[in-house]
């Protein structure tokens, strides 16, 4: 399927952390019809709203960003929250999607719909080989569903469904609220605050044993308008960088950038999460080109920068 730059592009949180982002790159390739549906006006959990929309809009592609989200904390507090909201959003702009004739829809999936113990770097094909993570399984199912969604849809009705998943985003722009945040923005946090108050230690959740996998935000913003562009296959594929680093790495990583020497202390009474997260990401690289190009302490001293720079900081 080709995709026409001046038809109309619809972004559900196109306001959001990768939307800011994802806007900026195709106004910058020269998409100009760009619809941002805004939360306050559009409420996607209420199917009239999105009836609403698609009947004013008429959007001829559409790139479901929209998603409550979090780290393990606001995960365990709100699990119902996470599933609820995630699935009844996408679930419901799908179905009326497909009756008014959307050309494309993409569903941006999460690492999180993964099995806890799945096989390192994670496969597509590994997908279905267990239950996810129990910290995050809500969501992470949630989103999963959306696949299955899109894959029924395509068989049945021929609707254009393609479903990226992508791993923990960071960059400039990021959540840095303690209640919510992911754990790099949550670490550059606790580093800055505690360099402020003098603090002469910082105590991190978990082992510091787990790993994860990162992607600047900009890198995945370029790797959407490539699935948009050049992805039309029912399969899902990882949006990532194939690298993965320990919590106690990244700690250490974080802490020196930032300036902060004073000691690291461990709460192994707080969860891990996932034992491990790195992603195969060879096929996003043979079907449409895509590998990441930022180097990650160059993302991170950025990350940082934009931190430090917020004016209600």
């Amino acid at each position: 399927m080709q995709v026409h730059q001046e038809r109309k592009l619809l972004v559900t949180g196109g306001a959001g952390f990768l939307g800011t982002h994802l806007v900026r790159k195709l106004q910058e390739k020269g998409y100009v019809n760009i619809v941002l549906p805004l939360e306050e006006k559009c409420d996607l959990r209420k199917e009239e709203n999105i009836i609403e929309l698609l009947q004013k809009e008429q959007p001829d592609y559409i790139i479901h960003l929209a998603a409550i989200v979090g780290g393990i904390g606001a995960n365990q507090k709100r699990p119902g929250t996470f599933f609820y909201d995630n699935i009844i959003m996408g679930v419901q702009l799908m179905e009326q999607a497909r009756i008014y004739g959307v050309k494309k829809f993409i569903t941006v999936g999460t690492i999180c719909a993964y099995p806890k113990y799945t096989p390192v770097p994670f496969k597509e094909e590994d997908l279905w080989g267990g239950y996810p993570e129990e910290t995050n399984a809500p969501y992470g199912l949630a989103k999963k569903m959306l696949l299955v969604q899109g894959q029924a849809y395509r068989e049945q009705y021929k609707f254009n469904a393609v479903y990226p998943l992508l791993v923990n985003l960071y960059g400039p722009g990021d959540n840095f609220d303690p209640q919510s945040s992911h754990v790099i923005p949550a670490l550059i946090k606790k580093c800055s605050d505690a360099i402020d108050a003098g603090d002469d230690h910082i105590t991190i959740w978990g082992t510091g044993r787990a790993s994860r996998e990162f992607i600047y935000v900009e890198d995945a913003a370029e790797a959407l308008i490539l699935v948009l562009e050049c992805y039309n296959n029912p399969d899902p594929v990882n949006i990532g960088t194939g690298k993965e680093i320990t919590i106690k790495d990244l700690v250490d990583k974080i802490a020196r950038h930032c300036g902060f020497e004073g000691e690291i202390r461990w709460d192994s009474t707080k969860p891990d999460g996932q034992p491990r997260r790195c992603l195969d990401t060879a096929k996003a690289r043979e079907e449409f080109g895509f590998v990441a190009r930022t180097d990650f302490d160059e993302g991170l001293k950025k990350t940082i920068e934009y931190y430090r720079n917020r004016p209600d900081r």
